[in-house]
């Protein structure tokens, strides 16, 4: 199973950047599939998870109203859209896929950089 994450980079306060993780190797629509992300110093921090048909999404108190997830089972693909970007939401970002939400997360993806200047 491969899950790589895309889209990071430097961008300004107020700015916005679409993350993508493309999934390999396991049946995507059988998955929810969340975002976390890590600061350095700092834990992980749950972002959002949107469930298999993607019906349903949840997201941190931090990013609600500013981040939306979705997901293209045809393409394996969720995204992550953010907006309103500030200096706080400078981390890592990975992707990780579940069964379902009584389950721990099975899979876990490389990260992608996002840095939001001031």
């Amino acid at each position: 199973v491969q899950l790589q994450a895309s889209g990071g980079g430097l961008v300004q306060a107020g700015g916005s950047l679409r993350l993508s993780c493309a999934a390999s190797g396991l049946t995507f629509g059988s998955y929810d599939m969340g975002w976390f992300r890590q600061a350095p110093g700092k834990e992980r921090e749950f972002v959002a998870v949107i469930s298999r048909s993607g019906s349903t999404t949840s997201y941190g108190d931090s990013v609600k109203g500013r981040f939306t997830i979705s997901r293209n089972n045809a393409r394996s693909t969720v995204y992550l859209q953010m907006n309103s970007l500030n200096p706080e939401d400078t981390a890592v970002y990975c992707c990780a896929a579940r069964r379902s939400a009584i389950y721990e997360y099975d899979y876990w993806g490389q990260g992608t950089q996002v840095t939001v200047s001031s």
